[in-house]
Parts: structure tokens; sequence; C-alpha cells
């Protein structure tokens, strides 16, 4: 079994205790384990607590089992009470920890005073005594720990889960661990393969390395600032950047823009301000950056209510650690504007003129708009209506979404079949429109720009008959 596990490096020694292998028993007795604040939710849910035990009941009948790898950041921390002790932050592996934890409470509960075997039954009433009782306040945590421990209890409590199969997972079960004592080197496991050779999603990897590029002083946010984060669907996250961050920042540019993979997490990497030197570029970044901090952070803020958000911009240079995780945020929420299938008139906080809202409806709505090859024409769309609105905002907007609307669709109109290379292939070589946004100072350098128009005799796409009426209506057909 592997949840957000990745596999140790090959090297990555340097400050680091060896790896062990430690069973069931061994690893939930031992009191100094810890979830940090920064951790996802616990987002397992009974189809990951099904395969946990599949995995265990496939290997009943042999010596061992491995559960897979658990990474912790081993620290000194100062109690409450003033005392210092160790703890082993649970940098990776989170899931499977917490499963085990409400699997031995589900056999306490439910057989704990059932069982045969001394030895099983005084090892239960230790790890009572000595298990960690994490707290979780996110709602999603909530709701899979309270199936999870149903589901785990159906298992365990059925007479077919024997007392050897209680024994086999205490003492067989095992996972592999390794304590690092350099938070950065525990983050690092995030960028190599994970415990079965699969990749981790980009974003994953951004997320690592974003969580070492915080500074001190913005240590005490870093919960808060992740939550979002967090909070988030994976499919979610992942559309962000592989279907509209990474294609916009890629074609503004003039690159090609076809797949978001691990090689393509540079372009969401920049400048950590702690550390970089103050070359002349750098200089109006950290500028912005500890002004809105410090307008945020003053006593009038407590009377007139007012917050001032970063002004993020799509082709800026990031800045890493905490601004990355607001800029995801923030584009999360600029996205859920105009993306395909939601966007429409009444989602503009302006109201649209002239064909805009008509365009808006159309797109919305035409016969073939759930086709592959249209849905890559409406990415080129909102694309660069997401594009535009983050540099004009709603200046000029209706215009700029019939411009927008004529350029992307007359790829629909003029093919019989759109596929998946010719979105990337239109944008680069067709008067590319991202570029144009890009170089623009104000917005009549984009909406004044002209667009060839079409003859019927080029038309040869089906399903588009309220695509080609407004461009007839709007007399880029004739």
């Amino acid at each position: 079994m592997t949840d957000d596990t990745s596999a140790p490096p090959s090297c990555a020694q340097t400050g680091s205790l060896p790896k062990k292998i430690v069973s069931v028993w061994e690893l939930l007795s031992d009191t100094s384990l810890f979830i940090p604040p920064y951790q996802r939710p616990y987002k397992w849910t009974s189809k990951n607590v099904q395969q946990l035990f599949a995995d265990i009941a496939t290997h009943k009948d042999k010596t061992s089992c491995r559960l897979g790898t658990i990474v912790f950041h081993q620290e000194d921390k100062k109690a409450a009470d003033g005392q210092v002790r160790t703890v082993k932050n649970i940098v990776d592996g989170q899931q499977r920890t917490v499963t085990l934890l409400l699997t031995i409470h589900a056999l306490i509960a439910l057989r704990g005073e059932k069982l045969d075997r001394k030895d099983i039954r005084e090892q239960l009433t230790t790890l009572e005594k000595r298990m960690i009782d994490p707290v979780f306040t996110n709602t999603i945590s909530k709701t899979n720990l309270q199936n999870n421990y149903r589901e785990i209890a159906r298992i365990v409590g059925r007479a077919d889960f024997t007392e050897e199969h209680i024994d086999f997972l205490l003492n067989k079960c095992a996972c592999v661990t390794f304590t690092l004592l350099d938070i950065s080197e525990a983050f690092q496991f995030f960028d190599s393969q994970n415990a079965r050779g699969r990749d981790l999603e980009p974003h994953d990897l951004l997320k690592a390395f974003h969580l070492r590029e915080f500074s001190e002083a913005d240590i005490p946010l870093k919960v808060k600032t992740v939550e979002h984060w967090e909070n988030s669907e994976v499919k979610e996250l992942s559309a962000l950047f592989s279907k509209y961050l990474c294609r916009i920042r890629n074609w503004s540019s003039g690159s090609p823009a076809r797949c978001f993979t691990k090689e393509d997490t540079a372009l969401f990497k920049g400048v950590n301000l702690e550390t970089v030197a103050h070359y002349p570029y750098v200089e109006q970044l950290r500028m912005v950056h500890h002004f809105v901090d410090h307008y945020n952070s003053q006593y009038e803020r407590r009377i007139d209510g007012q917050h001032l958000g970063f002004p993020f911009h799509l082709d800026q240079i990031i800045i890493n650690g905490r601004r990355f995780f607001e800029m995801t945020a923030y584009y999360q929420g600029v996205v859920a504007k105009f993306n395909g299938g939601a966007a429409s008139a009444n989602r503009f906080p302006t109201k649209l003129d002239g064909f805009a809202g008509s365009i808006m409806k159309a797109i919305n709505t035409y016969e073939g708009r759930s086709r592959d090859g249209d849905s890559y024409v409406r990415c080129i769309f909102d694309c660069l209506l997401i594009y535009y609105y983050d540099k004009f905002g709603n200046a000029e907007i209706s215009r700029a979404i019939e411009k927008i609307f004529v350029w992307a669709y007359r790829l629909r109109l003029t093919r019989v079949a759109v596929h998946f290379a010719s979105m990337d292939n239109y944008v680069r070589n067709n008067n590319n429109l991202f570029r144009r946004i890009k170089e623009a100072v104000r917005p009549s350098d984009f909406v004044n720009c002209n667009l060839p128009t079409l003859t019927l005799a080029e038309i040869k796409s089906t399903k588009t008959e309220d695509i080609k009426k407004l461009f007839q209506e709007m007399r880029y057909c004739e």
C-alpha cells in the first residue's frame, strides 16, 4: 500500500539517521510521533482502507508484509511545561499512519476483551496507553475519519479476521522509515518517485518545493497559507496548473504548452526574497511584497477593515514560498469565473454589450460543444479571456470577448476534426494573441487587432450552426 509517500533518493544521507524497518506495533507505540499542522487533510477513503486490508490478506501467509515508506523530520520542541522533547514530524506517510491508528482503536473497542491470546491483548493495552491522539479540525478530515473507522470496524469485527490476522498486522506488517534532521532534506523525498515507482503529480512537487521556500518570518503563517491548497480537490489543482496557468505562461512566451509535466515545474519557481541578491529586477517585487504586508499589519486595518491583496499577474516572476500558495488560491477564484461550461454573461462584474453576451451563451449551449475538439477550442478561449482579464480587468471586456471568440473559434469552424496538437499549433502559428496581450500597454492595443474574415467554403465543421451564425452576424464570415 502507498499513500502520499515517495521513495528516498539514493543520496541525501547528510544530517539523517539510518533507515529502519519497524513493525506496526513499534511504529504506533512511538510516543514521539507528531502530525505537523502543515500536513494535508486526512483524505484516504474506504477504497484506500479496503486496499490496505486486501494487501495484508494477500501476504498473511508470508513471513512479512511491507506497507510502504514513512518519512520523519526529527526535531526538539519546547512543550507547554517548558520541557524540551524530541518529536518525529510525519512529513510523508500521514494517510497510512492515521489509518493504522484507526485500526488499533477499532480492534481495542471490538476485540480487546474477547481475545484468547494474552500477548496480543497486552500489546493492544500498551498501544492504547502510548498511541498519539492527533486532532483534526478540517471538515474533510473529520468526515473521512468517521467513514473509515466504520469501514475498518466492519473488517476487523468479522469472525474471519482472526487473532492470527491481528498478530500478523501488529508484528509482521512493517514500514520502512527514514528519519531526517533537516526539514529541507525531508521534503526532498517528494522530488523522487514514490514507493511503487510512480511519479508524483507536478503540482505535488511544486507544493514540496514552495514549502521548503517559506522564510523564517513566514513560518507562523504556513498553516493558514497552505490551508486553501489542502482543502482543494486534487483534480481542481491539477486542472488549474495543466489546463490554465501552464498554458497561459507558455503561450504568452510563444512556447508549446500541450501537457504539464514535472519538467515544466520550473515555470512556477522564481525567487526567494530572503536569499536572492539585490538585483535591480527583484527590487520591485521586494517593495510590493513588503508594502502589502506592512499595509495589512497596520492598526488602522482593525478600524477600516480593509485588506490589500498582492497584485498577482499571470506572467510575473514567481515569489517562492508563501506568495506561491496565495497566488494559487487567487487564480483558483479567477478561473472559477471563466472555466469552460461555467462562464456566462452574468458571471462578469460589469454588463456585457455588443455581441459578447450572445457569444457567452452560444459557446455554452451549441450542439457540438461537448466533443473533445470543441473542448480544446474552448480551452483556448478561456485561457485567453483569463489572460486579458488578468491584465486589464473589465476594461473593454465586451470587445475583448468578441476578438477572442473570433480568433479561437476560427479553428473550430475550419476543421473537420480538432486534435490535441491542433490547439497548441494553432495558438503559436496563427497570430498568437497571447503574445499580443503580453505586449499590450492598454486594452486598445488588443481589441483593435485585425482578424481575417472566413468564407463559407472554408467552414468544414458540423454541429456548430450557432457559432457560424455569430460569425456571420459579426461580419467575420461571408
